[in-house]
């Protein structure tokens, strides 16, 4: 079947005559639907020429010419939602980005999970306290934390407010990107403080003075970043987790250009691992729209069952349009990523192969805190670049938890969190994050892998 006779099965709304999990459970669906018609008609966040460049910018990363950078908080708060907290992370991304451009010589796609980022899968429907049970918090855009028959009943009202935040992160990072922010010179004052006094500092400060050095260079030959724009602004794209369906089908828009459909919530969405049944909604909705988009691939996932997903979702084999994140976990990694490399790579597929150590190793400390360990998460990057280079594929990104505040909720890391120190500034509303120290630390392992993967490509190049 051609990927145009497929297309043309395919409706903003198709999905909704499929099965469908992980969805609330709202108790008024006139509600949801007059709020669903509400936001129909709001402005676009997001415009199908930025999605078309990030598609461009990602088949780059598949091709090995530039290197994939994207993260953010597990879920988004209506309560932390602050302009400090969003130029935290956006200058977290700008260091990181910087370690892994100067250090590897390798270009970053930089891709935040923000401005959207609100909902989120759960293993459970409900949730029981002391014999109560209420329905289990999805995320902001659905209901609250606070354990209340009022706060868990889902709430269509949510989905606006969400949409306001997003609209109004969007613009400060659009302001930070292009308005000088992100100017190379700036990079000394990019150190957040809590870094400056970290065991990742000097690292950090050195590459740092290098970068300086050669910005002075630059400068003495007449290049100057007050007139080369590519040197004081950044592209910054957005992306979440395509899980309330409603909210995206509200924001799925023509483009007057193409006349192809894109959905404006976001630049880039993703199919999460417990969402990513091939004959079910959210692949339904997912394969329609033209945006770049992500596939989480889970434990569970089969080399057959991942090629039929790619063909529904990517018939065309177009380069930049997909993206398998890899949340495996750092004990199975080994095990069950090389079958899954070999697949793709038999039949020849356009991918962008990115590392999520996150989500495959998150355990539950004896203090009664969800954490992730940061050695488990470090070897499973570690592995992910390991079996890339034994195929002879290329290790495309990373795809990170992680925050700008100075958290504790991953154990370990250059400062060598402790279960103990969990307690002390726990603030995730979900799933625990890298703070900026540790995510830094990561950027250098990821660095230093990149450089030797292109350094082994230089050699066999030369050989030949």
């Amino acid at each position: 079947m051609s990927s145009r006779l497929n297309a043309a099965k395919w409706s903003p709304d198709s999905w909704r005559s499929k099965p469908i999990v992980q969805v609330p459970d709202y108790p008024d669906a006139a509600w949801l639907a007059g709020v669903e018609a509400q936001l129909a008609n709001y402005p676009p966040l997001v415009f199908a020429g930025e999605a078309r460049n990030l598609k461009k910018a990602l088949a780059q990363v598949a091709a090995g010419k530039m290197f994939l950078l994207q993260g953010g908080d597990c879920a988004e708060s209506f309560a932390e939602h602050g302009a400090n907290n969003i130029r935290d992370f956006f200058r977290l991304f700008l260091q990181m980005a910087v370690v892994l451009t100067y250090a590897a010589a390798c270009p970053v796609v930089k891709v935040g999970r923000i401005a959207g980022q609100f909902a989120k899968p759960r293993t459970s429907p409900t949730e029981k306290r002391g014999g109560v049970e209420l329905p289990v918090y999805r995320g902001d855009i659905i209901n609250g934390t606070e354990f209340t028959t009022e706060a868990r009943t889902p709430d269509p009202r949510r989905q606006l407010e969400a949409y306001r935040q997003s609209a109004a992160t969007l613009n400060l990072l659009r302001a930070f990107a292009n308005g000088g922010y992100a100017n190379l010179s700036n990079a000394h004052q990019w150190m957040l403080s809590f870094v400056k006094d970290s065991p990742q500092s000097k690292r950090y400060q050195d590459l740092a003075s290098r970068l300086t050095e050669a910005l002075d260079f630059m400068r003495a030959c007449g290049i100057d970043p007050e007139v080369h724009p590519e040197m004081r602004t950044t592209d910054f794209f957005t992306s979440h987790e395509a899980l309330l369906l409603g909210y995206e089908q509200a924001f799925t828009r023509i483009d007057s250009t193409t006349g192809d459909w894109y959905c404006t919530s976001g630049h880039m969405v993703w199919i999460g691992d417990r969402t990513r049944q091939a004959d079910h909604a959210h692949v339904e909705y997912c394969r329609g729209i033209k945006n770049p988009l992500g596939l989480k691939t889970g434990p569970t996932q089969k080399p057959d069952e991942l090629l039929k997903l790619m063909d529904i979702l990517d018939p065309d084999n177009e380069p930049g349009r997909l993206t398998l994140i890899c949340r495996v976990g750092a004990d199975k990694v080994a095990d069950l990523l090389p079958s899954l490399v070999r697949a793709i790579k038999r039949e020849g597929r356009n991918v962008v192969w990115s590392c999520d150590p996150m989500h495959g190793n998150t355990i539950t400390s004896v203090t009664g805190y969800k954490t992730r360990p940061f050695d488990q998460i470090l070897k499973e990057v570690r592995t992910f670049f390991q079996i890339h280079a034994a195929e002879g594929t290329i290790a495309g990104g990373v795809h990170l938890e992680m925050t700008g505040q100075n958290v504790t909720e991953c154990t370990g890391g250059a400062r060598a969190l402790s279960e103990a120190d969990l307690r002390s500034r726990y603030m995730t509303y979900c799933d625990p994050r890298l703070n900026a120290e540790q995510s830094i630390e990561i950027a250098f392992l990821v660095a230093e892998k990149l450089k030797k993967e292109r350094q082994a490509l230089a050699t066999a190049d030369a050989a030949e």
